[in-house]
């Protein structure tokens, strides 16, 4: 039996998850095997996510103040919390993953995006985008192209004009 003050610490320490959260997905799950809860954390990890299964009266006290506060009403049943500090994309598409693999032992509760609850086919939505690396290495080179297309324009131009006293000067000895 765990006393006052370590379920105190246990509080404290969810609490700070949930704030440091920029993501999260609750989702709730039936007669889920080890071998399914370790595939699942296995791809939660890789996409650089936090998995744990909490209790929901703990949850919903530790939501109170957090982005995860108006979701505090699907804590019920067996509940487990996904959070991601970073990108949300990568939370999404482990979830949206796994839930359409496994639809009858694994429930998608509710998912808190920056502060505002998103139902399944939003994160499933939010899966389908590339993710933020992915997409700053899409701007970097549109951004290098440009900027080689103009250096090669600027070239051009000296170039052009060498090509030109070249020829004069070919003419003249001709």
């Amino acid at each position: 039996m765990k006393t006052k003050a370590q379920k105190q610490k246990d509080l404290d320490a969810l609490t700070e998850q949930f704030k440091n959260a920029s993501a999260a997905m609750l989702v709730g799950f039936q007669k889920m095997t080890v071998a399914k809860d370790q595939e699942l954390r296995n791809q939660l990890r890789e996409a650089g996510v936090s998995y744990e299964v909490v209790k929901n009266t703990l949850a919903r006290k530790a939501s109170e103040g957090t982005a995860l506060e108006p979701a505090a009403e699907h804590f019920k049943g067996v509940t487990a919390v996904a959070l991601s500090t970073g990108d949300p994309v990568g939370l999404s598409k482990a979830i949206s993953k796994f839930t359409k693999a496994n639809p009858d032992i694994f429930t998608f509760k509710a998912g808190v995006v920056e502060g505002k609850v998103v139902a399944l086919n939003e994160v499933e939505a939010i899966a389908s985008l590339p993710s933020k690396e992915e997409l700053i290495s899409k701007v970097m080179f549109l951004i290098n192209c440009q900027a080689q297309r103009l250096v090669t324009v600027i070239s051009a131009v000296p170039r052009n004009l060498a090509v030109v006293i070249k020829q004069i000067g070919e003419q003249k000895t001709a």
